[in-house]
């Protein structure tokens, strides 16, 4: 029988309240891992890369132009007229269904009209049918190059940043949310012209093709500058991501204003 007082009462030992509060309240919290999305890997990295592709009506600047990859702005001159470009933004936290599909977000010098570029940033996929998210740097014609070492989250803050120093191209990266850093030198592209500058919402080349883009819903850029300068001083193209196969439009960007400007997935 319960031991009872005096007066009626069941009494409750220690034993029996320590082991009744032993339940959901304190069961231990769940990991940190187990809230980490899947990250980017050297060997998914290898098989992508950001040539821009199927650009049409090129024009001369301030023009509104379309690529079947890029979406975005491009500010363009002469040989050796861009020698930095940045810019900030928060990492999208990616849609996923049963379809593998890619989307990637950087700062580059080059790559508009030749072959060139120097670019880092990153890439919110879905592999698998899971969110896959992660950062990378790419001095074409190598593929990407994936910073080994580092966590990225949907809705981290990053800011990213290239640089011609005379002699060689600075890619630096930076997550204020995780808390890291990473900085890559390189001597740049063969034949690199600094005739661009760009930032670029992306469905990248995956395996010799373009890929279909991750719905990434809403990206905004802040901080785009070149030279030091807002990148609308420069009166940049507008790039608008369209289907190979016809005008329907896959992302676009809006206005750019200050240096900031929002990117909307449209379809993949």
């Amino acid at each position: 029988m319960s031991p009872r007082s005096s007066a009626g009462f069941v009494l409750v030992t220690a034993a029996a309240l320590t082991a009744a509060l032993a339940g959901p309240a304190l069961a231990a919290a769940p990991s940190a891992a187990a809230h980490t999305p899947a990250q980017l890997t050297q060997a998914i990295a290898s098989h992508e890369s950001h040539t821009l592709h199927g650009l049409a009506k090129p024009g001369k600047v301030n023009a509104t132009v379309s690529s079947t990859n890029w979406s975005g702005y491009a500010a363009t001159g002469s040989t050796g007229a861009y020698t930095s470009v940045t810019s900030a933004w928060t990492q999208p936290t990616v849609t996923c269904g049963s379809a593998t599909t890619y989307s990637s977000f950087w700062v580059g010098l080059d790559g508009y009209s030749n072959s060139a570029l120097e670019q880092t940033g990153t890439e919110a996929d879905c592999i698998g049918g899971k969110a896959t998210y992660g950062a990378w740097w790419e001095v074409l014609p190598a593929s990407e190059s994936a910073y080994s070492g580092v966590t990225v989250k949907g809705g981290d803050k990053f800011t990213a940043t290239v640089t011609y120093t005379g002699s060689t191209f600075t890619m630096t990266l930076a997550d204020s949310t995780e808390g890291w850093t990473k900085t890559t030198t390189h001597a740049g592209s063969s034949g690199f012209k600094n005739a661009s500058a760009e930032v670029i919402a992306e469905a990248p080349e995956v395996g010799g093709s373009v890929a279909s883009l991750a719905n990434f819903g809403t990206v905004n850029f802040t901080g785009a500058k070149t030279n030091g300068s807002n990148l609308d001083t420069y009166s940049p193209n507008e790039i608008v991501m369209t289907k190979s196969s016809s005008s329907a439009v896959r992302a676009q960007p809006g206005s750019i204003s200050g240096g900031s400007f929002a990117d909307v997935w449209k379809a993949s």
